[in-house]
């Protein structure tokens, strides 16, 4: 999987609502016209979505809080982070529909580049991939599905009505950025207005290891599944690292922090 961050982009944390399923993922197009450009520089793909997230932040009427769509596939095979993992598509024309499934678009238009290559086809299966492993269901369906539109235009919908199958000479898994465990809310550290110590999940092994790996460790043993004062207080040590401090400094874990230290998925 070849994987472009939100980081990457120069963008903040996505401000959508959380949501940790769906029942799968939707696929769209643009609905508009699409530059051929885009199958020769990469460049001008990068350009493309970043011009669509402008584009929906400064849409009055709807009202978007982020780009709708949780990714994006560009023609040479690399999966966009737009809202990412967990988060609420606006992409689905009404708020019942944005609560079924997530959202991928793939960077193919009405018009122009209508074809989409091999190569965003095996990243859109990426980016199903990755969000089934993610809260998604194994629904795929296209935009269209329940809703009056021709999105997400007749040669993706055709490969979507085939099962989305991967194309001959894509991979799954692997590649050159790895998964990484999405922010599960304030709520999951804490019992209360307290730390929740005691709480087991595999998800603090894994923070606690890329705590002591950033230099923010504060252990005597470990760190394990089980949430202690050593993860809360090598947690404050790494937001004081982001430049945090007093309040803002102490534990729970927030959302900007919590991208910055990029715990593997467990």
């Amino acid at each position: 999987m070849k994987l472009v961050t939100r980081a990457q982009l120069g963008w903040p944390a996505s401000a959508a609502p959380t949501q940790t399923t769906a029942r799968g993922v939707k696929v769209h197009y643009e609905g508009a016209p699409v530059s051929t450009k885009l199958l020769t520089d990469h460049d001008a793909c990068i350009a493309e979505w970043k011009a669509i997230r402008k584009s929906h932040l400064a849409n009055q009427v709807e009202n978007y809080s982020d780009v709708a769509y949780n990714y994006a596939a560009c023609p040479h095979g690399y999966l966009l982070e737009g809202r990412g993992l967990r988060k609420r598509t606006g992409a689905n024309g009404n708020q019942a529909l944005n609560q079924a499934h997530y959202a991928i678009v793939g960077l193919v238009g009405s018009s122009g580049l209508t074809e989409p290559t091999d190569a965003m086809l095996g990243a859109i299966r990426d980016g199903i991939e990755l969000l089934r492993r993610n809260g998604a269901g194994t629904e795929i369906k296209g935009h269209r599905d329940g809703y009056a539109t021709i999105c997400p235009g007749g040669p993706l919908y055709a490969w979507v009505k085939k099962g989305a199958p991967r194309p001959g000479g894509t991979t799954g898994g692997g590649g050159s950025e790895p998964s990484y465990e999405p922010f599960p809310g304030a709520g999951f550290f804490m019992s209360g207005s307290k730390p929740a110590l005691g709480r087991k999940s595999a998800i603090f092994t894994a923070m606690g290891k890329r705590l002591v790996a950033v230099g923010c460790g504060r252990y005597k043993v470990g760190p394990g599944p089980t949430l202690g004062q050593a993860d809360v207080d090598s947690y404050e040590a790494w937001q004081r690292k982001c430049g945090y401090s007093g309040a803002d400094a102490k534990w729970p874990p927030g959302e900007t922090t919590w991208d910055r230290l990029k715990v593997p998925n467990v």
